[in-house]
């Protein structure tokens, strides 16, 4: 983990590009105070490590399945198991037995991808995670603070320039959205949890690779006149937010991989690009409490 001292920043944004329908505006001064907040999204090996410790069973293991990407799905697996595509997102597909440890189905396994994020979790998941691990799920205004690594008001953690110098500083999406991603960053799916290169406070992949579930419930306007000191969200709402965007980002479909971005799904709910980072109040002597 490392240390984000207090401070005051300018969140949100009232750019072009901003969704106005996620409520990404408008930008406001906001004061966050001191945490530790982990460098990189929590990884399949240390999910494994609590799931030994304690037998823990993801909502997805209850219920039978989770979303995986249809690219990831062969056809003679999508005849052999139980396949139900998204409604209006048919990309995503309800696959039977597909969890953490096995992020594409039956068959697969996280046994090389140690230490990628782990995924398929639900906030209800992540929030398990973190009690057991004495941490908790950030919320929005310390993991924007957190992610825009002490630059202001930039579209990303490195700046405004998406590839500066031709060079990816993110895993999201080439090509043509859904049907090719031509890996150009180096990914097709999850990358490492410390990939490319960390932001100004020492985190990595806080844009792309995968979504980040925050403490908060999701309002799309709550915020435009709500507090500005250490803001934890509104107090009911049936949905949670999630920053970051993940590998499925793309400039066509859903250019969420800006630092100021924003979305929401049921606490419930996992897919193949969804995981989360961890944070942890400072106690009076700097420590983590």
């Amino acid at each position: 983990m490392t240390l984000i001292s207090s401070g005051e920043f300018r969140m949100g944004t009232e750019s072009p590009e901003a969704w106005q329908a996620d409520g990404e505006g408008p930008v406001r001064r906001v004061r966050v105070h001191s945490f530790y907040i982990d460098t990189c999204a929590v990884t399949n090996r240390q999910f494994q490590d609590f799931v030994n410790a304690t037998g823990y069973k993801t909502e997805a293991e209850k219920f039978g399945w989770s979303y995986v990407f249809h690219l990831f799905v062969p056809e003679k697996k999508r005849r052999r198991l139980s396949c139900r595509p998204l409604p209006g997102l048919e990309w995503w597909l309800g696959l039977e037995g597909a969890y953490w440890r096995h992020p594409e189905g039956p068959g697969s396994t996280v046994r090389k991808r140690l230490d990628h994020p782990v995924i398929h979790i639900s906030w209800n998941d992540a929030v398990a995670y973190c009690r057991w691990a004495g941490k908790r799920l950030p919320t929005e205004a310390e993991w924007e603070y957190a992610a825009r690594g002490g630059l202001e008001q930039k579209t990303y953690p490195w700046g405004d320039e998406l590839a500066p110098g031709g060079k990816h500083r993110c895993n999201i999406w080439q090509g043509r959205f859904p049907v090719e991603d031509t890996g150009d960053d180096g990914y097709r799916g999850t990358a490492p949890a410390k990939s490319f290169r960390a932001n100004g406070y020492g985190l990595y992949n806080v844009s792309g690779n995968v979504w980040e579930w925050c403490f908060d419930r999701f309002s799309p306007d709550f915020h435009v006149e709500g507090p500005r000191e250490n803001p934890r969200g509104p107090e009911t709402g049936e949905s949670r937010l999630m920053k970051g965007g993940s590998y499925l980002c793309h400039h066509s479909y859903c250019n969420r991989y800006r630092v100021a971005a924003r979305t929401a799904n049921t606490p419930d709910t996992s897919t193949g690009n969804l995981g989360f980072r961890c944070v942890r109040d400072v106690d009076r002597d700097g420590c983590p409490d």
